[in-house]
């Protein structure tokens, strides 16, 4: 399943729209506390916290995160989790 990523009003923010419940509302910021895919999402380097609710998972980054090449990865992760 394809995942659509859109930026948000946060700067620091971004959606990827799954399409499938992905659970939640839950807030994710130690990957010992996570699912493996909010892990490895929380494993990559600037990303602050992932969230969770109804079709959607919101990740927040440091001010410097490259979306260009994190967003990518992003949805790669959550594309794979969440495969029908």
């Amino acid at each position: 399943m394809a995942v659509t990523v859109e930026r948000t009003p946060n700067p620091a923010a971004a959606k990827f729209i799954v399409g499938v419940p992905v659970g939640g509302p839950s807030t994710y910021r130690d990957p010992e506390d996570a699912d493996a895919f909010v892990a490895e999402i929380l494993a990559i380097e600037g990303v602050r916290s992932v969230f969770l609710t109804a079709d959607f998972v919101t990740v927040t980054a440091d001010p410097a995160f490259d979306w260009d090449v994190g967003a990518p990865e992003i949805a790669q992760i959550l594309e794979l989790a969440f495969a029908s």
